[in-house]
């Protein structure tokens, strides 16, 4: 990774809004050198840019916001670049609420909708195109020809249809602000501190609450996306069994590549840390450090999601017999699994209660834990009051998806736990059976043994879709379509 180069005169006013780097090996820039970066550049402004898909989208998002916050000044930042080591960075990935507003990803974006009559007039703020007159654009570290060129404001009206301004203003202007004012915080220190006066904590968190369960029920351009990430997620799934072979040679890393080549090919990233649990790993819920051993015999729990270039993740799990073959035992507990995600399917429809499917899905799991002799002579009634097959359930069966993995989550109980469900919601139904390694009160052949099946199904006007459903699930199926794939 190359360095930047640095000024001569840091001192001077103009250099001071370069960022520099101790150590670099040019001691300086002439005054020749200076000369020569201002000028020489074509002009690359682009015209007559077509708004993005979800414009239309974003700019109803907007006016539902503003219609339920009039009379306040409302800002929405996009979030800052966090340090990884030193002066290198993570992956930039603006903040839900901003995204969602406004259809644009770049860091130090701010939404802004200022009170105009009975509505807003809503207002992105966004770093411009690099300055060429004091070297920012080559001399700074995030300068257009280190990291590449950013539209300028002009374009991005174009593109999101949203009149555009140098977010370098911004904070002094927030400052100055006078009336209420409401404040996603927690993305952008600078603008947090330029509202520390004018803002409650209250208040802010009534926006964020009111952000989150605006997603509850998605729109066209987001069912549409959700689709596309679950096709490339099933297609990421494929490539990780056509390689099982290289898998078992080297461990669980080489499905966390594999699946991690898919979801950038295809989408962004991936939605969330892929969980790539072989064998007794499959057991821990969130196993993402995937440096384990892959052996035949022993079961894969994949659990894993592209995330679409508009942000939008699935998140599905399939438990495969690394071999091809679900042993008599595996297959048992599989089967287990696969009837209780049918019976939760089968309750997710408008009108029911969110927990309907989580209950019926547990119902069929204590009645399987049961059936085997593993809770003593208690009914499942029994069971199920004193909550006893969660030893071996461990977690809810499902939660709401979109932008990010568990969606919606800061929204109110009432609204999503204790909620009903409508036409346009998107939640996960993912049944688990899991005995530990070290699990003495099950027969040695259960413990290690890890199933969990999961797919992303949207409530529909009649009943539901699931998005996931080009990968199989009954275990006859799962065999045949691993058969084929190995060729």
């Amino acid at each position: 990774m190359s360095e930047e180069l640095t000024p001569e005169n840091p001192e001077t006013e103009e250099a001071e809004t370069v960022k520099q780097r101790k150590n670099g090996l040019y001691p300086g820039v002439s005054d020749e050198l200076a000369a020569s970066m201002k000028s020489g550049w074509a002009d690359t402004e682009l015209h007559g840019l077509e708004p993005i898909a979800q414009a239309g989208h974003t700019a109803d998002r907007r006016a539902a916001l503003s219609a339920r916050f009039p009379g306040e000044r409302l800002v929405v930042p996009a979030g800052r670049l966090k340090t990884r080591s030193n002066d290198t960075e993570y992956a930039f990935r603006a903040s839900t609420e901003y995204a969602y507003l406004t259809g644009d990803q770049t860091q130090d974006g701010v939404l802004v909708l200022e009170p105009k009559g009975d509505g807003h007039e809503a207002t992105v703020y966004l770093l411009p195109r690099s300055n060429r007159e004091n070297g920012e654009f080559w001399l700074d570290g995030q300068g257009e020809l280190w990291v590449g060129r950013r539209h300028s404001l002009a374009e991005a009206e174009q593109l999101l249809g949203i009149p555009a301004k140098d977010v370098r203003e911004l904070p002094a202007a927030l400052a100055e602000a006078t009336g209420p004012v409401r404040n996603v915080r927690g993305h952008d220190a600078g603008i947090d501190a330029a509202l520390t006066d004018k803002v409650t904590a209250e208040r802010d968190e009534e926006l964020r609450v009111h952000l989150s369960e605006a997603r509850l029920v998605k729109d066209a351009f987001e069912t549409a996306e959700l689709q596309k990430a679950c096709d490339a997620t099933a297609r990421g799934f494929e490539d990780v069994v056509k390689v099982l072979d290289k898998a078992e040679a080297t461990s669980e890393r080489y499905i966390e590549g594999t699946f991690f080549l898919r979801a950038r090919v295809e989408g962004n990233d991936i939605g969330y840390g892929s969980i790539c649990a072989a064998g007794p790993h499959a057991t821990t819920l969130h196993w993402v450090r995937n440096d384990g051993a892959v052996r035949s015999g022993e079961l894969l729990l994949l659990d894993a999601g592209v995330e679409t270039n508009d942000l939008y993740t699935a998140d599905v799990t399939r438990t495969l017999p690394i071999n091809g073959t679900f042993t008599p035992l595996q297959r048992k507990i599989y089967d287990a699994v696969y009837e209780a995600q049918e019976a939760g399917i089968a309750a997710v429809r408008p009108g029911a209660a969110f927990r309907d499917f989580h209950d019926a899905a547990q119902r069929v799991l204590a009645e399987k834990l049961v059936e085997w002799g593993l809770l003593g002579d208690l009914s499942v009634e029994k069971v199920l009051e004193l909550g006893l097959q969660r030893r071996w359930t461990l977690h809810g069966t499902g939660h709401m998806l979109g932008m990010d993995v568990h969606d919606c989550a800061t929204a109110r109980t009432d609204t999503y736990v204790n909620g009903t469900l409508e036409a346009g919601m998107c939640l996960t139904v993912e049944p688990g059976l899991y005995f530990q390694a070290d699990d003495l009160t099950v027969p040695e052949e259960y413990r290690g043994i890890g199933v969990r099946i999961e797919d992303d199904i949207l409530v529909t006007e009649d009943g539901n879709r699931n998005l996931s459903d080009k990968l199989p699930r009954r275990s006859d199926e799962v065999e045949a379509w691993m058969a084929q794939l190995k060729g």
